[in-house]
C-alpha cells in the first residue's frame, strides 16, 4: 500500500515583537510532530532571520523559503517558512511586501499588522486545501488595534477569515496530561461561553442559547478525542451557583435550561455547579470537560492547574486551529526565558485533532430543542 502523506501543518509566530518568534524556533527544534506532519513557519524570513541573529538561547537552523505548496518534509535542521500572501492569485511572485522591521518588546502598528498577515494567509491555505491545521503564536491586541485591525483576537480574526460571525466560534483552552502519560488523547477541556470582552459585556451577553452551543462544541470535541461520551460540567455564574437566586437569578434563568437542554439531546451535562469547587472536582478526573460563562473563569484555574501545557483551540471552525495559552511577554524578549512548552503542546495537540479527524461531524451533535 502507498504511504500516506502527511498533512501540513501550519505554524504563526503572533506579533513579531514578542516571543513568538522565539517559541516557534525553539519548538521547531524539539517536537516530535516532524515524524507526523509537514511543518511550516507562515512568517516573514527576514524577521525570522532577525531573531535569530539577535535573540538568546535560540537553535540555528537554515531558513528556507519555500512555496506554499511544496510538498517536501520538515525537518529540525531546516526552517521551512511560506512568506504571507504567498500562493494568491493577484500577487506576483517577488511583489509580497516586506514589512518594516519590528523593534522588539514595543507595542506597533508594524508588528500588528505583520501578525494579521500571517494569519490570514494560513487560513486561507488551509481553506484551499494546501494544510490542514494551523498553530499560532500570541497576538498583541493594542498592536493590531494600532495597525486598524478592529478585532479581540485570534478566535474573532479566525472566525471572520471563514465567513463566520464571532458568535458561531467558541474558546476553548485544553490541558492534556502530563507528557509522561502514555494516553496522548486523555486531558481537561474548558470551553467559554464569552470572548474576548469585558466582564459586564460578558454577562450582558450570556443566554441559554449561547451556553448550549459551546457545550456542544465542547462535547463533539472530547468525542472525537475520548472515543466516548464526554461528562460536562457547566460552570455556575455567580457564588454558591446563586444561592438559590439571594446572588442573582443567571443560574436558575438561564444556565439550568441549557443544562435540561443538553441532557435531553443526550449530553451527560450536569450544572450549574458552583465554579469555586468545580475545578477541583475537574482536575481530580471527575469531568472530562467544562463550561465557563467568561474569560477569567476558565483560564485562570488552567493556567494555575498547568500554563506551560495549556493549548488554546478554536472550536466551531471549518479547520484545525491550537495555540499557545500565553501572551507576547514584552518583558522577557530576547533574553533566553521563552518557554517553547506551550507551543510544543498546541503542536501535539493540532496532529492529534487531524488524526482524529476533527473538525469532522462530531459525535455529540444532535439537536438541541428549545424549551417550551
Amino acid at each position: 500500500m502507498p504511504a500516506v502523506e502527511k498533512p501540513v501543518l501550519l505554524l504563526t509566530c503572533g506579533d513579531p515583537a514578542g516571543i513568538g518568534p522565539e517559541v516557534v524556533v525553539k519548538a521547531w527544534d524539539a517536537t516530535p510532530a516532524h515524524a507526523r506532519a509537514r511543518l511550516r513557519v507562515v512568517a516573514d524570513a527576514g524577521m525570522l532571520a532577525d531573531a535569530l541573529t539577535t535573540r538568546a538561547g535560540l537553535p540555528q537552523p537554515r531558513i528556507e523559503s519555500i512555496a506554499s505548496d511544496d510538498p517536501r518534509e520538515s525537518t529540525p535542521d531546516r526552517l521551512l517558512v511560506i512568506e504571507p500572501g504567498s500562493g494568491r492569485q493577484d500577487v506576483a511572485a517577488g511583489d509580497v511586501a516586506i514589512p518594516p522591521r519590528v523593534a522588539a518588546g514595543l507595542v506597533s502598528a508594524a508588528g500588528g499588522a505583520s501578525a494579521a498577515a500571517a494569519v490570514e494567509t494560513a487560513a486561507r491555505l488551509v481553506r484551499e486545501g494546501l494544510a490542514r491545521g494551523i498553530v499560532t503564536g500570541p497576538l498583541h491586541k493594542a498592536a493590531l488595534h494600532a495597525a486598524g485591525i478592529e478585532v479581540p483576537g485570534h478566535t474573532e480574526m479566525l472566525a471572520r477569515a471563514c465567513g463566520l460571525p464571532d458568535s458561531a466560534v467558541s474558546m476553548m483552552l485544553w490541558l492534556p496530561l502530563p507528557a509522561e502519560t502514555a494516553d496522548r488523547r486523555a486531558g481537561l477541556g474548558v470551553v467559554h461561553v464569552t470572548l474576548h470582552e469585558s466582564l459586564s459585556c460578558a454577562v450582558a451577553r450570556l443566554t441559554t442559547e449561547g451556553i448550549v452551543q459551546a457545550s456542544m462544541r465542547l462535547a463533539g470535541l472530547l468525542a472525537s478525542l475520548l472515543g466516548r461520551s464526554p461528562r460536562i460540567a457547566v460552570a455556575a455564574l455567580n457564588p454558591h451557583a446563586g444561592e438559590s437566586g439571594l446572588f442573582g437569578d443567571e443560574e436558575s434563568r438561564l444556565i439550568a435550561p441549557a443544562v435540561r437542554r443538553l441532557t435531553v439531546a443526550g449530553i451527560d451535562a450536569t450544572g450549574p455547579l458552583p465554579a469555586d469547587t468545580l475545578f477541583l472536582r475537574a482536575s481530580r478526573g471527575e469531568f472530562d470537560g467544562v463550561v465557563a460563562q467568561y474569560h477569567d473563569q476558565g483560564h485562570i484555574p488552567i493556567k494555575l492547574l498547568g500554563m506551560h501545557r495549556a493549548v488554546n483551540i478554536t472550536l466551531g471552525l471549518p479547520l484545525v486551529r491550537t495555540s499557545v495559552a500565553h501572551g507576547t511577554a514584552f518583558d522577557i524578549v530576547g533574553t533566553g526565558l521563552a518557554d517553547p512548552a506551550s507551543m510544543l503542546a498546541a503542536i501535539d495537540a493540532a496532529v492529534v485533532l487531524i488524526e482524529a479527524g476533527w473538525p469532522g461531524q462530531p459525535r455529540a451533535t444532535a439537536a438541541v430543542a428549545s424549551e417550551t
